[in-house]
C-alpha cells in the first residue's frame, strides 16, 4: 500500500511531498521531497529504493526541474454588481510550476488592495492558471498593469492596458463636425453664387 501526504508551508510556497511504501503494516521504503530520494526503511526496501533512485532521475527533469512560462492578458469584463464600465481581469494561463506571484499597478503605483484571485487552478495537462481582477473601475487617461512574477520568468512580465477612446463621444464630434463643415461649404458656395449672380 501507498500512503502520499502533501505539507504547506507558508501557504503554497513551499510544498513538502511525502510518500510512504507499507506491506504488512510495516513501512518498507518512502520518498521525502526534502530529501530528494527514495530511502529503504527494510532490507527489502533498500532493494527497491535503489531501483526508484534511478526511476526517479528520469522522473525529475518533467515534474521537478520542468518550467512552463504563463501565457498573460488583460480584458475588460461587464460587472453585474457595480456601477462603470466593468473591470479588468488579469489572465495567467498554462505555467509550470503553481507558484505564482501577480500584481496590479495603476501609473506605475502597485494596487495592493482592490485585487481579489482565484486560487491556482490545475489545468488537467501539468499546468495551471490563475486569474487576478482589479475591483476598482478603470478610469481614462490612466495605464493599468499586471505584473507577473514566476520562477520560469527572468524578468517580471507585464501587460499594459489603458482605456479606448469613448466611442459614443468620438461619433457626436465626427457627426458635429462633419455638420460644421457643411454649414461652411454651404455658405462659401452661396457666397459665390450670389457674387457670380449679381456681376
Amino acid at each position: 500500500m501507498a500512503k502520499c501526504e502533501c505539507y504547506f508551508i507558508n501557504g503554497t510556497q513551499q510544498v513538502r511531498f511525502v510518500q510512504r511504501f507499507v506491506y504488512n503494516r510495516q513501512q518498507f521504503m518512502h520518498f521525502d521531497s526534502d530529501v530528494g530520494v527514495f530511502v529503504g526503511d527494510t532490507p527489502y526496501g533498500e532493494i527497491l529504493a535503489r531501483h526508484c533512485r534511478h526511476n526517479y532521475k528520469l522522473f525529475s527533469s518533467f515534474s521537478v526541474e520542468r518550467r512552463v512560462p504563463p501565457s498573460v492578458s488583460i480584458s475588460l469584463v461587464p460587472s453585474s454588481s457595480q456601477p462603470g464600465p466593468g473591470r479588468l481581469l488579469c489572465s495567467v494561463m498554462d505555467f509550470y510550476p503553481a507558484p505564482v506571484q501577480v500584481r496590479w499597478f495603476q501609473d506605475g503605483q502597485e494596487l495592493p488592495e482592490h485585487v481579489v484571485a482565484t486560487d491556482v487552478v490545475p489545468n488537467g495537462d501539468w499546468t495551471y492558471q490563475v486569474l487576478v481582477m482589479l475591483e476598482i473601475p478603470p478610469r481614462h487617461g490612466v495605464t493599468y498593469s499586471c505584473q507577473v512574477e514566476h520562477v520560469s520568468l527572468e524578468h517580471p512580465l507585464s501587460r499594459h492596458w489603458e482605456m479606448p477612446p469613448d466611442t459614443v463621444r468620438s461619433k457626436i464630434l465626427v457627426g458635429v463636425g462633419g455638420f460644421v463643415l457643411g454649414l461652411v461649404f454651404l455658405a462659401l458656395g452661396l457666397g459665390f453664387y450670389l457674387r457670380e449672380k449679381s456681376s
